[in-house]
C-alpha cells in the first residue's frame, strides 16, 4: 500500500487511468452508493477504496479479508456472538459488520465469500438488520458498502459459483484498476515515493530505471514496492544499480540482451559483409543465460514455502500475489503436496 507522509494512504500517479480513477473517487465521495472495485492483485484496490472513504470519512473504514474467512468461525467473524453461544465463545465478540455501522465495510476479494454467507450479506444489505450467532436479538448495521475481487464476477454467476442478486447489489458504480503495465508513466513517480518511503538518499541509476520501465510487474504496485525494498536491502547506496534488481528483472534483462544479439547475427547471416580468404562457416548465436518465466516462478514459490515451513498465507504474502492464486498455482505446478 501507498502512504503519504503523514501515514494516511495516498495515490500516486498522473497517467491517464490514474486520473480518471481520482476524477471517480471525489465523485463517489459525495454519495453513498456501492462501488465494485476490479482489478488484479497488488492493483491497490484498498488503497482506493480507503481514499474513497477517506474524501468524506463517516464512521470507520472496516476492511474485511473475505478470502481468509474460513471455516465455521466465518458467521461469528462477520456478524458476531454471544457469550456461550458454542464451545470457546467465552466471551460476546462484536463482528465486523457492526462495527462498520455508520461507516465503510470493504470487503476484500467478494468472490472468495462462500454462497451461504453471501445469503446472509444481502440480507444484511437490503434489510440493514443481521442477529449474532447464538442471539436472539436482530441489531442494526447500515454501512456504506465497498467491494473487490480480481475475479470475473459475472463469469462466476453464470456458473453458480455467485449469487447473481448480489452481484446486482455489488455491481451499482464498477471501478477498474489498471495494471502497472497499463500505466507505465506512473512507475517514476511511484519509484521516488518508494524510495523517499524505505531507501535512505538512495538514487536509481538510468540503467536501472530503463529495466523496471521494460518489465510487465505482474505483480504491479505491490511488486514494485518489494523491489524498491529488496534494492535497498542489498545496496547501501547511495547509488541503485540494474544488478541490485531482483531476479525476475534481471532474468529479462538478460533476455532482451539475448534477443538483441540474436536479432543481430541474424541480420548479419542475412547480409553478410565482404570477406577475405575462405568462406569460414557462421556459429549459432550464443544461448542467453535465461531462466523461463515459469520454472522462475515455481522456484521463487517452492522458495517462500521453504522459508515459512509450509505456512500458505504467509508465503502468499511474500510472494504478493493473493492466497487463492497461490493455491491455483501450486495446483498447476504439481506443488499441492
Amino acid at each position: 500500500m501507498v502512504h503519504g507522509k503523514d501515514g494516511a494512504p495516498s495515490l500516486v500517479g498522473q497517467s491517464p487511468r490514474m486520473r480518471q480513477v481520482l476524477r471517480l473517487v471525489e465523485k463517489l465521495s459525495r454519495c453513498r452508493w456501492p462501488v465494485l472495485l476490479l482489478g488484479e492483485t497488488g492493483t491497490g484496490k484498498e488503497l482506493v477504496a480507503r481514499a474513497v472513504h477517506n474524501a468524506n470519512p463517516v464512521g470507520a473504514f472496516v476492511p474485511i479479508d473475505c478470502s481468509a474467512l474460513v471455516g465455521p468461525l466465518i458467521e461469528s467473524e462477520l456478524f458476531g456472538h454471544v457469550k456461550g453461544s458454542f464451545t470457546g465463545a467465552v466471551n460476546t465478540k462484536v463482528g465486523l459488520i457492526e462495527k462498520a455501522n455508520g461507516g465503510t465495510a470493504f470487503f476484500d476479494e467478494i468472490g472468495e465469500l462462500p454462497l451461504d454467507m453471501q445469503v446472509k450479506l444481502l440480507r444484511v444489505l437490503q434489510e440493514k438488520e443481521f442477529r449474532p450467532v447464538g442471539s436472539t436479538t436482530v441489531r442494526q448495521s447500515d454501512f456504506r458498502l465497498i467491494a473487490a475481487t480480481n475475479r470475473d464476477l459475472a463469469k462466476e454467476v453464470e456458473r453458480g459459483a455467485f449469487r447473481r442478486d448480489l452481484y446486482y447489489r455489488l455491481n451499482v458504480v464498477p471501478l477498474r484498476v489498471a495494471p502497472l503495465r497499463e500505466r507505465t508513466e506512473d512507475i517514476p513517480a511511484l519509484i521516488a515515493h518508494f524510495l523517499e518511503s524505505y531507501g535512505h538518499n538512495h538514487t536509481i541509476t538510468q540503467e536501472a530505471l530503463d529495466a523496471m520501465l521494460s518489465y510487465d510487474w505482474p505483480g504491479n504496485v505491490r511488486e514494485l514496492e518489494h523491489c524498491i525494498q529488496h534494492m535497498v536491502a542489498v545496496n547501501s547506496g547511495p547509488l541503485i544499480h540494474a544488478a541490485d534488481l531482483p531476479t525476475a528483472l534481471q532474468n529479462q534483462v538478460l533476455a532482451r540482451r539475448g534477443q538483441g544479439m540474436a536479432a543481430a547475427a541474424a541480420v548479419a547471416v542475412a547480409d553478410p559483409a565482404p570477406r577475405m580468404g575462405p568462406r569460414m562457416a557462421s556459429s549459432p548465436p550464443p544461448t542467453p543465460p535465461v531462466i523461463r518465466l515459469v520454472d522462475m516462478e515455481k522456484k521463487a514459490i517452492i522458495q517462500a514455502l521453504e522459508y515459512t515451513k509450509g505456512d500458505r498465507m504467509m508465503a502468499a504474502q511474500l510472494l504478493g500475489i493473493g492466497r487463492t492464486t497461490l493455491y491455483r498455482k501450486l495446483k498447476e505446478y504439481g506443488l499441492t503436496r
